[in-house]
């Protein structure tokens, strides 16, 4: 199935990825869904140590998106900072911590949808990510 996220959301998608990894986010693994689903081209899934490190990294990604002009239509997550999903409509944010993205294993369950590339500043791909080898 050929990659067909707009241009726009792989341009948010790497907007993104740069703000995340700025504040050490990791992990970064863009899934284009737009085949599959109906309300988004992208999810960004991406990984923080911690509270702190989750908080941090949604509020860069926040930022750098509003710098991008693109509008949050929802926040989830915030208060226990463990899974935080930030909806901009074309592109889905998921900020998990380590176990809880091993845990609901999202690339495992988008693993028939292609990856979208991400930038060479992006930071650690997916190896960084505990229990990723079990993608294949």
């Amino acid at each position: 199935m050929p990659a067909s996220a707009s241009d726009y959301a792989v341009g948010l998608t790497r907007t993104a990825v740069r703000a995340a990894t700025d504040r050490k986010g990791y992990g970064a693994v863009a899934i284009d869904v737009s085949q599959r689903l109906g309300l988004t081209d992208v999810f960004l899934v991406l990984t923080a140590s911690n509270n702190r490190q989750v908080r941090a990294v949604v509020d860069a990604v926040e930022e750098a998106m509003h710098g991008a002009g693109a509008v949050r239509r929802a926040r989830e997550g915030l208060s226990e900072a463990r899974w935080v999903l930030l909806d901009y409509g074309d592109l889905v944010v998921h900020v998990l911590q380590e176990r809880d993205r091993e845990f609901y294993g999202l690339e495992r369950l988008w693993k028939d949808c292609p990856l979208i590339a991400l930038p060479d500043d992006a930071g650690p791909g997916l190896d960084a990510v505990p229990g990723s080898e079990e993608q294949g």
